[in-house]
């Protein structure tokens, strides 16, 4: 991307903030950003702050003196190799779905002849309105690009569909629609959510996975251009987009589903897999004895599919497995990366509500010397931020191996 140039258009909305990111991310790769910011979106975020980070004027005004001599609208419309909008709010992609031009950031997305993505953010009830709907479908046949939103919890306090996208997941995208996408060509397997071992036909074995990283994970990669393949458990998520979906209950499915995705260049294990299955499954529902007896299960191990996997003659290049751990999480992951002969292993503490919650915080340790293995500290943060940190760091290493 080094040597584009992005026109940056900032809606109104708390997710503005992001926008500063974004601008920090697109200049580490070369990409110059000029900005308008309504005047919504300079409720939340200073023209002095966006100016400082592009290291340019930004611009606000659709009736300026200094700039509309020069048809300023027109100029910022054609400039830039590609238009981003970010927050795209409710108000904007309504206005460039129905052709309305009255303030400059609107009469700008008028005038383009350049691509545009978008990037929405809304309230929950907002996204899933029957208008906002149609403005989304009607942009989408113009030809619009999106990116998002996600699920997650809002500024507002509720939880769906409406969060936009994280900034690493933006600068992806902004790739793609440069051709640049850093995955592309790259097949990419991702395992998430848990497995369920049956008891009898009511009854299971199974853990608090959500499923929610892995779908993360999940999505960045394809959002990188990677053709991804994603193996899940019974989980209650819609599936990605751009992602294969396949949904498998147990372990042994989940092996089966797995090693016929395969050949692939990089396999994340982030699934929590259950450890044991019971050795026979009843036919019926198993019954309180009028003894008070309790019935006996017995347990056999499950296969270890990332083991497994790592060992095939079919082995992706690059193999990721996730340690789930309640104590001694750094200790614990560095075993299990000597043990499963993994590339890297992401350890995370799920003593809290990690499983089913909806940020992470990680280690990343890589077998880059495995007598002392290197270990990256990641800060908390959404698990659409881990992803979209994952997705990069993946790109970073495969092209450096290339």
């Amino acid at each position: 991307m080094r040597g584009k140039s992005v026109l940056l258009i900032i809606g109104g909305g708390i997710a503005a903030y992001k926008s500063l990111e974004l601008i920090r991310l697109l200049a580490q790769r070369g990409v110059r950003t000029r900005a308008i910011l309504t005047k919504a979106g300079a409720e939340f975020v200073t023209p002095l702050s966006v100016a400082s980070l592009t290291g340019e004027k930004v611009h606000d005004d659709l009736f300026s003196l200094t700039d509309e001599t020069a048809m300023g609208h027109i100029e910022l419309s054609r400039s830039a190799d590609l238009v981003v909008v970010a927050p795209a709010t409710a108000d904007l992609m309504a206005k460039m779905a129905n052709g309305l031009a009255n303030d400059l950031a609107s009469t700008t997305l008028l005038a383009t002849d350049k691509k545009v993505l978008m990037a929405p953010a809304m309230n929950v009830r907002m996204w899933k309105s029957p208008s906002a709907k149609r403005n989304f479908e009607t942009l989408q046949r113009d030809g619009v690009q999106f990116v998002g939103p996600n699920d997650g919890e809002m500024a507002c306090g509720e939880f769906g569909p409406g969060r936009m996208a994280e900034p690493a997941e933006i600068v992806a995208a902004i790739e793609r629609a440069f051709g640049d996408a850093p995955l592309k060509g790259i097949k990419a397997l991702v395992t998430a959510g848990p497995t369920r071992e049956p008891v009898d036909p009511v009854r299971f074995l199974a853990n608090h996975s959500s499923g929610k990283q892995g779908y993360a994970i999940a999505s960045a990669l394809a959002a990188a251009g990677a053709e991804t393949t994603l193996i899940s458990g019974p989980v209650s998520l819609a599936p990605p987009p751009g992602v294969k979906l396949t949904r498998v209950t147990t372990a042994l499915e989940m092996l089966t589903a797995c090693e016929a995705a395969l050949p692939a260049d990089v396999l994340v294990m982030a699934a929590a897999v259950a450890d044991w299955r019971p050795d026979a499954i009843a036919n019926s529902k198993l019954k309180k004895s009028t003894d008070r007896v309790v019935p006996l299960i017995r347990l056999v191990e499950n296969p270890d599919i990332l083991a497994t996997l790592a060992a095939r003659a079919t082995r992706p290049r690059l193999v990721i497995g996730f340690a789930a751990e309640t104590d001694e999480v750094v200790a614990n992951a560095v075993a299990k990366l000597k043990r499963k002969g993994a590339d890297w292993i992401i350890a995370n503490d799920v003593s809290g509500d990690v499983m089913g919650g909806d940020r992470n915080r990680v280690h990343l340790i890589s077998a880059a010397g495995v007598e002392a293995p290197l270990i990256e500290e990641w800060p908390e943060m959404t698990k659409q931020e881990v992803g979209a940190r994952l997705a990069a760091r993946i790109a970073e290493q495969l092209k450096g191996a290339a």
